[in-house]
């Protein structure tokens, strides 16, 4: 609630109860760094978890010197909330009387400030937004949604907060979040949730923000069962690794489907028909056969010899215990394991029958005699799942056993290694060997699930992958993202029904963000040029910017290439903000030692950015995610033919085109792709 300060003028009120705001989170951080654990814990690991707590506590009540601490307000009409007053920040932040001076965005309290408008005020009398520079609050704009004389307008502090020149790493959006993007950032935790989203429509930022409200909402049941965030690759999750700090989320988990799946190191590389083979949910069924294969049913009877006495279970019976344990829907280690207490157990009828009385401790006891542990290794070895691919992609007569009626010749065949691995530490693992080994990891033993999964760039992964995702949320909801025409693998998804299936989530809804608020309208117009000829059906970005952005295309000779590419770049240094040089793969140590000679250093994705240093070399593969204040794109052509098809240079194109949020530069010598000539 606010703070009374006796003047007529609102900004110097507002920066009043800013500065009360500020004191009372420094006095909230000092009052936990003052407190005293020595009489409280009862021993020193109670100690040690109660101190890492509190030094995450203290984290979380920094004041980020550049990061305003509220950035609206609402006026509630009497009766509701009795006509209070509120400030919606980052975090909550109360007084020494405990009474809120700023509350926090996910409180409930806080959601009118992005549901409500003229047609539906929800008892909001007044919505005001702050205007900062730096962390100094600066300007305020009203909305009174219960005035009907009051025309509904944009607003101009909402554009200005959206284009403000980027430098550093990726900002939260707490304070701009659009009504269709709260609805997905407050959706229940129970569901899972696929947002396809264009280029700039923030779906990124709201999968972040929905994992900072879901903690909010739900923070016991999280603590216990764990949330992680995938990213595409490390240079993405080091881009997007302070939004959720920023927010005072600190426990976070981040990871890339390489990390996820680690079991081996990779050192090689697929062709991409090998990989697109390897990728195919078939290969599911062929792990499974190859996993189960090494079941038998037992030769001969077993004799377990105790004391005196002989006690001896047919093969039959024994045959019908491996049966039983390999119709159950119970993991192949998990059966393993349970099949000697099984087999003691049968020798343990025998001597009931017999008139003596055992236990549970003879039971086991027989469990580990040499001839159970016999038996269960001759009839259900332990597997090993690297060992057991390794089988499948050097042996073609084990290969062809577990695939007949899966795959066809020409995929087993591309499946081989042409010259096979000795050991497991020996091989050439690929990225997609990898997801093999897990999958067929998690057929020996269930791979443990987490509470909630938010999945980013979910397009381009193939559903093998969907699969290794799908496995850490099994008990648990996922938030999928992705842009179907931003798929730029050979294997990307061409449907999100597909996908979630992959996923194990086939119940999920789909939601659709259109509305782009990133990329400027004459550049977004430009790139969408392509959408027809490589996602075609799929709905066009609508730019809600009213700035329409620099968007520039310089045709340049051949040999002047590299030095038209180098002006463009300092033209672009001109401007406020970062600057992301994106080229071809092939394209980027040329252009980076033209950079060198012309004396403009510059940085790798990933890499955060200053003041002092903005300009970014970024290879298109790499691309997906990032955004800069002005792009300049070196040779659309190069950028297309770098890619193994027509549709997927395209789909690398149209993301290279979509990273800018204020100016776009083309420079080409060769001629541009043709899809990019005018509509007719």
């Amino acid at each position: 609630m606010s703070t009374a300060v006796p003047t007529d003028d609102p900004l110097v009120r507002e920066r009043a109860h800013l500065t009360s705001s500020r004191a009372a989170l420094r006095a909230m951080r000092e009052e936990v760094e003052a407190l005293d654990i020595k009489d409280v814990t009862a021993n020193w690991v109670n100690s040690i978890v109660l101190e890492r707590q509190i030094e995450d506590r203290i984290k979380a009540l920094a004041d980020l010197a550049h990061t305003p601490l509220f950035f609206g307000r609402l006026d509630y009409l009497p009766p509701t909330q009795h006509g209070q007053r509120f400030y919606i920040g980052r975090r909550h932040v109360h007084d020494a009387h405990g009474d809120p001076m700023v509350v926090d965005w996910r409180a409930p309290v806080s959601q009118p400030y992005y549901q409500a408008s003229k047609k539906d005020p929800r008892d909001v009398g007044l919505r005001r937004r702050f205007g900062y520079t730096g962390g100094e609050l600066t300007a305020y704009e009203d909305e009174r949604l219960s005035d009907p004389a009051e025309e509904e307008r944009t607003s101009r502090l909402l554009q200005t907060e959206i284009e403000r020149p980027r430098v550093g790493p990726m900002r939260d959006i707490v304070a701009t979040i659009q009504p269709e993007q709260d609805e997905i950032v407050r959706a229940d935790l129970s569901g899972t949730v696929c947002v396809q989203g264009g280029p700039g429509t923030g779906k990124t930022a709201v999968g972040l923000h929905r994992v900072a409200f879901l903690l909010y909402a739900h923070r016991e049941r999280l603590a216990r069962t764990g949330t992680l965030v995938i990213g595409p690759n490390r240079s993405f999750l080091q881009y997007i690794e302070q939004v959720l700090p920023a927010l005072g989320e600190l426990e976070v988990k981040q990871a890339t489907v390489d990390d996820l799946v680690a079991h081996v190191e990779v050192r090689g590389a697929d062709e991409a028909a090998t990989a697109v083979v390897k990728g195919d949910a078939r290969m599911a069924e062929v792990l499974r056969r190859a996993v189960w294969s090494h079941v038998t049913a037992p030769a001969e009877p077993l004799m377990v010899v105790r004391g005196s006495r002989r006690w001896r279970v047919p093969a039959h019976e024994l045959e019908e215990i491996v049966r039983e344990l390999r119709e159950r829907d119970i993991r192949y280690g998990a059966a393993r394991e349970a099949l000697p207490q099984r087999i003691a157990h049968a020798v343990l009828v025998r001597m009931e029958q017999a008139g003596e009385a055992p236990d549970d401790r003879v039971q086991n006891a027989v469990a580990r005699t040499a001839a159970v542990k016999a038996v269960v290794k001759e009839c259900w070895p332990a597997v090993d799942p690297a060992r057991l691919v390794l089988r499948l992609l050097g042996d073609a007569d084990f290969l062809a056993e577990h695939a007949e009626g899966v795959l066809d010749a020409d995929e087993q065949k591309l499946l081989l290694w042409a010259k096979p691995a000795r050991s497991v530490k020996s091989a050439k693992w690929s990225a997609a060997d990898a997801v093999l080994i897990d999958e067929a990891a998690d057929l020996v033993e269930r791979t443990h699930s987490l509470g909630h999964v938010v999945l980013d760039e979910a397009q381009d992964l193939s559903p093998m992958q969907y699969r290794a995702v799908g496995r850490r949320c099994t008990t648990g909801s996922a938030t999928v993202l992705g842009d179907l025409a931003q798929g730029t693998t050979p294997w990307a998804t061409g449907s999100w029904e597909a996908a979630l299936t992959h996923l194990g989530k086939p119940e999920a809804r789909v939601e659709e963000l259109t509305a782009g608020f990133r990329v400027p309208s004459e550049v977004i117009a430009y790139a969408s040029r392509l959408l027809p000829h490589m996602a075609p059906g799929l709905a066009p970005v609508e730019s809600v910017r009213e700035n329409p952005g620099d968007f520039e295309i310089r045709a340049a000779r051949p040999e002047e290439a590299d030095a038209a590419v180098v002006a463009a770049c300092a033209d672009a240094l001109r401007h406020e903000g970062s600057i992301g040089l994106i080229a071809a793969d092939a394209r980027i140590a040329p252009l980076a030692a033209a950079l060198e000679a012309a004396g403009m250093a510059c940085l790798s994705p990933g890499e955060e950015t200053t003041a002092e240093s903005r300009l970014t070399l970024v290879p298109a593969s790499l691309a997906k995610g990032l955004e800069y204040d002005h792009v300049v794109l070196d040779e659309p052509a190069a950028v297309v033919d770098g890619e193994p098809d027509e549709r997927t240079g395209l789909r690398r194109l149209y993301v290279a085109l979509t990273r800018a949020v204020s100016g776009l530069t083309v420079v080409h010598a060769a001629p541009l792709p043709e899809q990019l000539a005018v509509p007719a």
